[in-house]
């Protein structure tokens, strides 16, 4: 069990003050019944009992469950429940007002929160119930900044200076996604898009795929893609992991490109990302840059995969 992983958790205040805020804003005092999925050591079904939710569910699948149960009697709650299995395996789960689900990942969908919420959605939720986050946007920016680029490049700079070809690692760590801090002048400027959205309140496709562009009006040099998403609990209540958002324990994505894009002009820059998480395979992520001319005509293009990349 990986408690210092949930220290780090219970340590982001930022995840926490949103958390608690949303849940105050929906709950009923001696009304509200919550299911909180993925609750580890139980911190935000204990934040609904606090805030006076009638009954909590918590489900938690790890050995962490066993934390909480601790955790929740320590506190003096009664009407806190856990629920030793992942929420899909629960039959005839108790009906709730409110489902909460903080199971995301510095790639958002990494621990099948799609999955498990439109699971849940049909068999926990009562109609006119709340699901918590409601949506998950996801934004990506090119990388111009070549700070990344040459941390990753050490195979082929170290095999030069020994006479060795270490062009199979080196291909390898850049079909890699790597989770780093990016600040916002490390993006190409205005350069900020949305590349897909989820709302939680419908049906959605664990299998998630967007392509972006960008018209260069002034040359550049990209190196990779920069990639965070933000979840939306209603009412303006936003929690980002965004470059010039406040800093939780998430970080954003990079992903590389096997080969540094020199853009000029009047030349269009285009990026597809794709994305696909099951409990039985893990996440699986492809993505692609392409360079066109300004007549349309493609001048290069690079395909990545974490498949690719992964080393058994």
């Amino acid at each position: 069990m990986r408690i210092e992983y949930h220290r780090t958790l219970i340590a982001d205040h930022v995840r926490n003050r949103v958390l608690f805020e949303a849940l105050k804003r929906v709950i009923v005092p001696g009304e509200t019944v919550v299911a909180d999925i993925g609750a580890g050591t139980g911190l935000l079904g204990l934040m609904a009992a606090r805030l006076g939710a009638r009954d909590v569910f918590l489900y938690e699948a790890a050995e962490v469950a066993g934390v909480a149960e601790e955790v929740i009697a320590a506190s003096g709650f009664e009407n806190c429940f856990v629920m030793p299995c992942h929420s899909t395996e629960m039959e005839e789960p108790p009906p709730v007002d409110v489902i909460i689900s903080e199971t995301l990942g510095n790639y958002a969908f990494e621990e099948d929160i799609i999955t498990t919420l439109n699971d849940a959605r049909k068999r926990f939720l009562k109609p006119g119930g709340v699901i918590l986050p409601r949506s998950v946007a996801q934004f990506a920016a090119p990388v111009i900044a070549p700070r990344l680029n040459s941390e990753l490049r050490v195979w082929g700079e170290t095999g030069e200076a020994y006479g060795l070809d270490l062009s199979l690692p080196q291909s390898m760590s850049l079909n890699n996604a790597y989770v780093r801090s990016m600040p916002a002048a490390e993006l190409l400027a205005d350069s900020v898009r949305e590349w897909d959205r989820v709302d939680f309140g419908d049906a959605a496709d664990p299998g998630r795929s967007g392509s972006l562009s960008w018209d260069i009006a002034d040359a550049a040099t990209v190196y990779g893609f920069a990639a965070w998403w933000v979840a939306d609990f209603g009412e303006d209540l936003r929690l980002s992991t965004g470059p010039d958002a406040p800093a939780t324990h998430w970080e954003q994505l990079y992903f590389p490109l096997e080969s540094e894009l020199s853009i000029k002009p009047g030349e269009r820059l285009l990026f597809e990302l794709s994305s696909h998480s099951a409990p039985e395979s893990g996440t699986h992520l492809a993505w692609a840059a392409e360079l066109r001319g300004a007549d349309g005509t493609i001048a290069a293009r690079q395909e990545m995969d974490l498949d690719k990349g992964y080393l058994p």
